[in-house]
């Protein structure tokens, strides 16, 4: 499961996107970008980001650790911004936390050349959960240490807000003309050929066992979480095998 950590002091509001994530320290000294609960995307958001994180992590990709952060609401009582508060106070509970990567830079393709094979991973990975969230004009990319890391999956496995149409959904090509790393050639084939056969059935058992169950109770059409882990799980491996033959826009794509 993913690590346990209290917010103890909330810092700041980093102003990005629509979901106003937060700046915290934890009672482990650690520091975390906060993504709420109570934001208007809700708790899916957060569900998709655990999902693809996890994944990502697991097929070689990198991204900031995650972490569940329990948050009290009146933490943030002194926040003179009412819409921080007012997010604050409907947040109580269990959140989800990344570790802040301090002194990151925004991906610049002008300034930070990526190598095709990286490339491709990062597309392929992106066409596999449905990612429309990686373009030119936003790329949720950062470079650190000298390394990107992908960040900010939120947008991502679209299906899971139409639960009947998932399977159809999940069988639609993916546009990848518009993504950030479109220009770098991305080898999509080289990238399925070394991924697609990690994706199994116990992989993405052992990711969705990550999703606090917090955040699937309730879930019209499912009787427990373990049936909506399971819905989460059928549509990415399905896509898999495949979906490097549907993404569209790019140069020498299947």
């Amino acid at each position: 499961m993913l690590k346990e950590v209290i917010a103890t002091r909330y810092i700041t509001p980093l102003r990005e996107g629509g979901s106003l994530p937060g700046l915290i320290e934890a009672d482990d000294l650690g520091m975390y970008v906060l993504k709420f609960t109570g934001a208007g995307q809700g708790r899916k958001t957060l569900v998709a980001e655990v999902v693809c994180g996890e994944l990502a992590r697991r097929l070689g990709l990198r991204v900031p650790r995650l972490v569940t952060v329990t948050l009290d609401e009146v933490l943030g009582l002194g926040e003179p911004d009412e819409q921080v508060q007012e997010l604050l106070r409907a947040s109580g509970g269990t959140n989800l936390g990344m570790d802040f990567l301090s002194g990151a830079l925004g991906f610049d393709p002008l300034a930070f050349p990526v190598d095709a094979e990286e490339a491709g991973r990062i597309v392929w990975f992106d066409a596999l959960v449905n990612n429309v969230d990686r373009s030119w004009r936003n790329p949720n990319l950062l470079r650190w240490r000298g390394e990107l890391w992908l960040v900010d999956h939120g947008a991502t496995l679209i299906w899971h807000h139409n639960w009947p149409g998932a399977d159809t959904s999940a069988r639609r090509p993916y546009d990848a003309s518009d993504h950030a790393l479109a220009s770098f050639g991305p080898d999509v084939t080289a990238a399925a050929e070394q991924l697609a056969p990690l994706v199994t059935e116990e992989l993405l058992a052992e990711v969705t066992a990550e999703i606090p169950d917090v955040w699937l109770a309730g879930e019209p059409g499912f009787d427990t979480p373990d049936d909506l882990r399971r819905a989460y799980a059928r549509p990415l491996l399905a896509r898999a095998a495949v979906v490097h033959e549907r993404i569209q826009g790019l140069k020498g794509a299947v």
